[in-house]
């Protein structure tokens, strides 16, 4: 049997939102086998990093096999291995039976994207989260999914593609003994590696306050087809990123409750703090998605002002013309004594005059920008 995965956007834009759908998922076809692995033809090929430290020491290495990994999972430092791609099938299943994992962490880890959640078993936690990071110039996210595995003496961190992260000044923290990083265990680099993802949620947000507030602006100065479909688009972002911290915040929530010997009482505490975080990520979404939503309001409000402002120059064009069109219904050309009738270029005057007041109109439409919007529907 095979699984089917839908297509899920991995980049969040203005553009991509109207091409791809944000909100599809993973499933498995009746009757899969449990565990099964899909590889994605164009993944990123796994590659393997390991820093090891103490409060003494800290080595930063790049593996070549999984396998290497048993040596530093023998002492008693603690070992963050970084797997970034998911593309080598067979490095991911070395990696598995290295560490011990159950085949449906494997599964949760390598078939993507899944729901944010938290999974214990019996020597090991399985945390599930989807990391942001901002795109240049305002124009969205990416976003891909991190799995992390926590033992007794090590995090194990497995990303879709690796090419970007949030994890660079933890990495930094690290390998120059800054902060209490390495004074403490497992525990607090897994909590560590948390609140960098959710912290990673804040730029993104504060992309999207600038974005609505230039929504705003524009909704007021000069509304347009294009605003709507940027409208649409910012409401369908934040309408996906909320899908991605909500079940977050539950997974936190329930790994500062959880009874696992792996997750130390101190640590709980720090946990909590990352609990506080997501809650007011929740709160800064809520509210640009009730702003987002406000701005469709004031945009049709504004759509119905500018109708009404055209509306009134026509009235008045055609209240000018109205009486001259009824004097021209009644008599017709029915005087003896007209000076074109003799004239010979008196033909070609009247369709001067006629494509001249029809030139004139067009270019006043068009300089009110009146043109512009049924332009842009058609175009659509």
């Amino acid at each position: 049997m095979t699984q089917t995965h839908y297509p899920h956007s991995r980049l969040a834009t203005e553009d991509e939102a109207d091409k791809e759908d944000l909100f599809d998922y993973f499933y498995d076809e009746p009757g899969t086998t449990p565990g099964t692995l899909i590889i994605e033809e164009d993944a990123t090929p796994s590659k393997i990093f390991l820093i090891d430290y103490n409060e003494a020491t800290a080595t930063s290495v790049k593996l070549t096999a999984p396998e290497e990994c048993l040596a530093y999972l023998d002492t008693e430092s603690v070992s963050w291995v970084d797997v970034s791609g998911l593309g080598s099938e067979d490095i991911l299943k070395r990696l598995g039976g290295v560490f011990g994992l159950h085949p449906l962490v494997l599964e949760d880890v390598v078939n993507v994207p899944q729901r944010p959640k938290v999974e214990e078993y019996e020597d090991h936690l399985l945390i599930l989260v989807q990391m942001v990071m901002p795109k240049p110039h305002k124009d969205g996210f990416w976003i891909e999914q991190v799995s992390f595995v926590l033992g007794e003496h090590y995090v194990l961190s497995v990303q879709e593609e690796g090419e970007r992260d949030c994890f660079e000044p933890l990495r930094d923290r690290i390998l120059s003994n800054k902060g209490i990083v390495r004074k403490a265990g497992a525990d607090y680099l897994c909590y560590s590696l948390l609140d960098a993802v959710i912290d990673g949620f804040f730029p993104v947000l504060e992309d999207y306050g600038e974005r609505i507030a230039a929504l705003e602006d524009e909704v007021i100065v000069n509304a347009s087809h294009k605003t709507l479909k940027e409208i649409y688009a910012v409401k369908r972002e934040l309408l996906a990123l909320r899908r991605y911290i909500w079940p977050l915040r539950n997974a936190i929530n329930s790994l500062t409750k959880a009874d696992s010997q792996l997750v130390s009482p101190n640590v709980r505490i720090y946990l909590r703090d990352c609990y506080d975080h997501t809650i007011q990520v929740l709160d800064i979404l809520e509210t640009y998605r009730e702003l987002a939503s406000g701005l469709m309001d004031v945009y049709l409000s504004a759509m119905s002002n500018k109708m009404n402002e055209i509306m009134k120059v026509l009235t008045v064009i055609s209240t000018i013309f109205i009486p001259m069109t009824f004097m021209a219904g009644v008599y017709g050309m029915n005087f003896h004594y007209m000076p074109e009738l003799s004239w010979p270029w008196g033909y070609y005057a009247c369709w001067g005059m006629m494509i001249a007041i029809a030139a004139s109109l067009c270019f006043f439409f068009w300089s009110r920008g009146w043109f512009q919007d049924s332009a842009s529907v058609k175009d659509d």
